[in-house]
């Protein structure tokens, strides 16, 4: 069936959906729906997506959505379609520059304003501590002492991942779980659900329509699903690549441990090598 709606996990349709000036309302929806309570926004501006460093040592960062809200708080949204081995690092890298870009010229107080580094992940992490955080959606992490007190709370990282999200429509409460339904599952949708009526969610579908697009933002959008999907491609079929190896290197250690209990048990090399396929020098290696 044909997509109604545009796949939110492209760059073109991320930003058409949240970084358009008319789409205002839906970001500041969205990202107060994971602000505390002291932390809410009434106004918003764009800042500019490329930043520089003062060195020219320093790469340039860009950004999929930096912005900054009345009291001058600096928010960093980023969509990531594949894992990456240093995707904290990075976001760690990034949330340097709305930090540095606050010092003052002269006497200053370092009185800094908060920043947030979200990310919307369409992966899950692997290096969890525990098997109960395997499935967790969200991730919030900030600066800690070594007995869990914070000792800096102007700095905020804020992971979700969509794949851990399970939640059906009939099971969502808050209006983040709203927004983690709405971008999992946009590009599905022939029609608005029931529960996104009367809301914000409905500018959203409207921008996110495609039958609502010009000739521009079409071949805009065909290019920037297009990469999305080889990106997509690469990705499993490097997963497919690497299960497949993993599996070899299975079967390949049972051969070797059943070699290794024929040589305990006197069975012949040649017995062994007919046995388990193995070479004749990886046996005597063994």
């Amino acid at each position: 069936m044909k997509a109604k709606y545009i796949n939110p996990f492209t760059d073109f349709g991320f930003k058409k959906i949240f970084g358009e000036e008319a789409s205002k309302p839906l970001l500041i929806d969205f990202l107060n729906s994971i602000l505390p309570q002291a932390h809410q926004i009434k106004e918003l501006s764009f800042n500019n997506w490329e930043q520089l460093g003062t060195l020219e040592l320093y790469r340039k960062a860009i950004f999929d959505i930096y912005c900054e809200n009345q009291n001058g708080e600096k928010f960093i949204v980023e969509l990531q379609k594949a894992k990456q081995n240093y995707f904290k690092k990075r976001t760690n890298f990034y949330s340097t520059f709305p930090i540095r870009e606050q010092a003052e010229k002269g006497n200053w107080n370092f009185n800094l304003a908060a920043v947030y580094c979200v990310g919307i992940l369409d992966f899950t992490f692997k290096d969890y501590e525990s098997e109960s955080q395997k499935s967790e959606v969200v991730h919030t992490v900030k600066l800690k002492n070594q007995n869990g007190n914070v000792l800096y709370d102007k700095l905020t990282y804020i992971y979700f991942e969509l794949p851990n999200f399970k939640l059906e429509e009939n099971e969502l409460k808050t209006n983040m779980d709203k927004w983690l339904f709405f971008i999992k599952h946009l590009e599905d949708f022939q029609s608005i659900p029931q529960i996104f009526r009367n809301s914000v969610f409905e500018i959203a579908f409207q921008k996110a329509e495609l039958a609502s697009f010009n000739t521009k933002e079409m071949d805009a959008y065909e290019h920037s699903l297009k990469h999305y999907r080889d990106l997509k491609n690469v990705i499993d079929t490097a997963f497919e690549n690497g299960k497949l190896k993993g599996m070899l290197e299975v079967i390949l250690e049972e051969k070797k441990q059943m070699a290794k209990k024929a040589i305990q048990i006197g069975i012949n090399i040649n017995q062994i090598i007919e046995l388990t396929g193995l070479p004749e020098e990886e046996i005597n290696n063994l």
